[in-house]
């Protein structure tokens, strides 16, 4: 439908990296709605023609930042000021409903079935389940609302500093009142969260709608082994994405994203790297006498991959 569109926010190319895996996603499972990306200036030119080909539109907005680095403090995630900028989706009114999702977020199947939901429809956050987690929540673009958001931003704050605490407070029937406003939790699965409780996740994880990467450490922090196809490094400990969410968060990167990063020239000049690397790799070997051919084919071949800028 053209007046409904899935919004979301990168804040600078790091975050690009992560909406394009989302918008990769909703067109793997064929949304017939609008895909919006709002970007700051911090985002790159040349990442944003990357978004403007995923992207229906792309729209630059200024930063939103609480300053209250006391609270944010507490959560030991001071990067976290600038998301409430995430209010701008508010302006969006040439759309009647959104769906917004964090640019660490990614679909695992259609869900154009949410924006049946109404204002404000979002799932428990993991952490304290009578708040809402702010990664997936169904609107209404309103400049009302907007304008109420930022007043009740200055005058009131924020309880975690951040744009969560902030809707929480201004939307705080969503806990008590109508629970058709509550999205299964399959709607925004945080992805570290299956390990506290892994008998549900056995039982339910397989329909799974939306996986949601929460944490300092996202999945283009990782580095992905293009051989094996699969994360590098301990995936043991409980603080860790679960390794299944986190190679098919890789896989879309690698199929769907690389690409369009290649086509642009971000990744030429490491791939040329890769490739001056490689026939060093075979000159010093055979004219030191240190291996055969086959072994050093297979050494070059193990080329690990992390995502760029």
């Amino acid at each position: 439908l053209p007046d409904q569109s899935f919004v979301t926010l990168a804040t600078n190319d790091s975050y690009v990296k992560g909406a394009l895996v989302l918008g990769s996603s909703l067109q793997q499972y064929r949304t017939t709605r609008k895909l919006t990306a709002l970007i700051t200036p911090q985002v790159s030119d040349l990442m944003r023609r990357v978004l403007e080909k995923v992207f229906d539109e792309v729209i630059l907005v200024n930063v939103l930042d609480s300053g209250d680095s006391a609270h944010l403090a507490l959560m030991k995630r001071p990067e976290l000021g600038v998301t409430l900028t995430k209010l701008h989706c508010w302006e969006l009114t040439q759309f009647s409903k959104c769906v917004f999702m964090d640019a660490d977020t990614m679909v695992l199947s259609n869900i154009d079935e949410l924006f049946e939901r109404e204002e404000l429809s979002a799932a428990p956050d993991p952490g304290w389940p009578d708040c809402f987690n702010s990664g997936v929540f169904v609107y209404r673009p309103s400049i009302e609302t907007y304008s109420q958001l930022l007043q009740f931003a200055t005058e009131k704050g924020s309880f975690d500093g951040a744009d969560q605490g902030l809707l929480n407070t201004f939307f705080s029937s969503w806990a008590t009142t109508d629970m058709s406003k509550h999205l299964p939790f399959i709607y925004n699965l945080s992805s570290t969260s299956v390990y506290s409780y892994l008998p549900a996740f056995k039982a339910f994880g397989a329909n799974t709608k939306v996986v949601h990467f929460l944490g300092s450490t996202k999945p283009w922090n990782y580095t992905y082994d293009s051989r094996t196809k699969s994360i590098k490094g301990n995936m043991d400990d409980p603080k860790i994405v679960h390794p299944e969410f986190l190679n098919m968060w890789w896989d879309t990167y690698i199929a769907d994203v690389l690409p369009l990063l290649e086509q642009h020239g971000i990744v030429k000049e490491i791939t040329t790297g890769v490739n001056m690397l490689s026939g060093l790799v075979y000159t010093l070997a055979f004219s030191c006498g240190f291996c055969r051919e086959a072994e050093v084919t297979e050494a070059v071949s193990h080329v690990s991959v992390s995502p760029l800028l």
